[in-house]
């Protein structure tokens, strides 16, 4: 119920029915504006300052900010680019430390897009870091052992840049795609602890599948986890050629 009144108090503050400098409505006027008990108030209340909407002063009350409608401080770049070389380069992370590398089921949402329930995989887990703001995320790549057999070179050294599985799956006469699927859920306890998040802070999780765009088959999957709260996926969307021509007779 909480997260409910904190949600439309941030809509109320992002299309300026309170001002940066306003004073919200007291948590005795909360409780009667929305039906709530004093407890679900001062909590929705912390909700506003965990997304940095808000400023508690002692003996005045909480007080809307002026960031309140700036977007997620962390940009997480998720674009892919092909140099003229014919390699892949993608945006540079800072790892927190080394990359942990196992022998992994696949289960869950990774499973059903790579379409491999309960087959063995090739997990690499990072700690990715952002030092300017501080945002922590967890990426991991999931390598079937089905592709690894079709490439051995990924079994080598699965800890490599994804860039460089990329140019061994091409390298190897596979023609790449690739296709995001993007969520978000409360994050599990560990997750919290991982990221440091707090208990109503939501998580963002992406899962790039890249697969052979001929066969129609996926190959790899990237799971990204990150701060929902702080983070922004930005990428660089080129149409397709049938979306293209589409659009071209649209126009004529």
């Amino acid at each position: 119920m909480y997260l409910q009144v904190a949600q439309r108090m941030a809509s109320d503050i992002r299309r300026g029915r309170y001002q940066p400098g306003d004073l919200l409505p007291s948590e005795t006027e909360m409780v009667k504006m929305y039906g709530v008990g004093k407890h679900t108030a001062r909590a929705a209340v912390a909700e506003l300052r965990r997304m940095g909407l808000v400023e508690s002063q002692q003996g005045k009350g909480s007080i809307v900010l002026p960031s309140g409608g700036v977007l997620p401080a962390t940009r997480v770049d998720r674009s892919i680019q092909r140099t003229s070389k014919g390699s892949w380069r993608l945006p540079e992370a800072t790892e927190t430390e080394a990359p942990a590398v196992t022998r992994t089921s696949l289960d869950g949402p990774p499973a059903v897009l790579l379409d491999q329930q309960d087959q063995d995989a090739i997990s690499v887990d990072r700690m990715i870091h952002d030092p300017a703001t501080g945002a922590r995320m967890a990426h991991r790549v999931l390598i079937p052992m089905s592709t690894a057999a079709d490439v051995p070179t990924l079994a080598k050294q699965p800890d490599a840049e994804i860039s460089d599985l990329y140019r061994q799956l091409a390298e190897a006469g596979l023609s790449l795609s690739f296709t995001e699927h993007v969520t978000a859920r409360t994050p599990y306890p560990d997750e919290r602890t991982a990221l440091g998040l707090s208990d109503a802070s939501p998580l963002l999780i992406t899962y790039r599948i890249t697969g052979d765009a001929e066969a129609g088959r996926p190959l790899l999957c990237e799971e990204l986890k990150a701060p929902a709260a702080t983070c922004q996926l930005t990428y660089s969307v080129t149409p397709t050629k049938a979306a293209a021509q589409r659009a071209t007779r649209r126009r004529s």
